[in-house]
């Protein structure tokens, strides 16, 4: 791993980072989808690349031209299968597939075609594919732009789940996606694109299904997706006020789930609360409580706590989105119930 250094990038410029590092590396890592060149790749000059819809490949056309980088058909479908095709027959391609709500249009290219092709192909097929999806509420982007969506895909054998909370994981993690021989989905939350912290220059992988404890405590856990993990460490901030000591872990993958992690945790607190901006229903924040509750319930001091979004689908209201998303006040409410 590199040594540590104080250079700040935001999440948007890590993951750019880590793709322009991961082609540099091997030629056979390919970049597509719709926008991922833009202007440039019409006739414009090098530095016109769109670099998608928030700039995370804005420096790699210039880099590794029309070859390499390819602007694709609105077609997600098409594109995405394109990826499927392009990963079997031996590259390592990165898919843009811009907004998670829209992976819809390609679930058949990514169930039944990605996660199951090296099962019925008895392993002599590698499907070395990474999609890159920006998901999340909190830009008022509306119901069709700001689902998660991570818990279907979760729920898929054969695909591994990412959901990174830093920069530094962010740059770290996908770079392990695109050199895993497994399809990837790679979830980003718009909340965290412009949110900066210390990423090293060179090159690292943090491995995929290891959680990080972001603050240990010792009366209650508690597990947090994605955004989902700043607003818990501002709850833990708030609750050692009331001298409650809260243990923060982020999964940072949710396929491969790291139990071992949270279960030794809840064995040490007894407590559990899982913060997930989802809705409720067979989401993960469900079976992080299901799991604990087959496998560590002895250890519980009361009945495990789930703060999530509601059954709906994310409103386009700024009032109503903000009330969507779990606050830092209702996991403090949370804590308390089993405190």
């Amino acid at each position: 791993m590199a040594v540590a250094t104080e250079r700040s990038l935001s999440m948007v410029n890590a993951v750019g980072e880590a793709m322009r590092q991961a082609m540099e590396a091997d030629p056979t890592v390919i970049v597509m989808g719709e926008d991922v060149v833009g202007g440039a790749g019409r006739g414009g000059s090098k530095e016109n690349a769109m670099g998608g819809s928030f700039g995370a490949t804005k420096s790699l056309y210039p880099l590794f031209g029309g070859t390499r980088v390819r602007d694709t058909p609105i077609s997600e479908a098409g594109f995405v299968g394109a990826g499927v095709g392009a990963a079997a027959a031996g590259l390592r391609p990165v898919v843009d597939a811009m907004w998670a709500d829209f992976t819809g249009l390609a679930f058949d290219q990514i169930y039944n075609q990605a996660g199951k092709m090296s099962y019925m192909f008895g392993g002599q097929v590698r499907l070395p594919l990474t999609i890159r999806v920006a998901m999340g509420s909190g830009l008022s982007a509306a119901a069709q732009h700001s689902g998660t969506l991570y818990a279907i895909y979760t729920h898929l054998p054969g695909i591994k789940v990412v959901v990174p909370s830093t920069p530094y994981d962010a740059k770290g993690l996908l770079l392990e996606a695109i050199f895993d021989d497994s399809p990837v989905l790679f979830f980003e939350h718009l909340k965290l694109y412009v949110a900066k912290g210390p990423v090293p220059q060179d090159p690292y992988r943090i491995p995929l299904g290891v959680a990080e404890v972001r603050r240990a405590g010792s009366d209650v856990t508690i597990v947090a997706i994605a955004a989902m993990v700043g607003r818990a460490l501002e709850a833990a901030e708030l609750l050692a006020g009331e001298g409650i000591s809260v243990e923060v872990i982020d999964p940072r993958t949710l396929s491969p789930l790291d139990e071992e992690t949270i279960l030794g945790s809840v064995e040490r607190t007894g407590g559990l609360v899982v913060v997930d901006e989802s809705p409720p229903h067979c989401s993960v924040a469900s079976e992080i409580a299901a799991v604990v509750g087959e496998k560590a319930f002895d250890s519980l001091n009361g009945p495990v706590r789930r703060v999530t979004a509601p059954h709906t689908p994310v409103p386009f209201s700024p009032s109503l989105e903000e009330a969507y998303a779990p606050s830092v006040q209702a996991i403090v409410d949370a804590v308390r119930t089993i405190c």
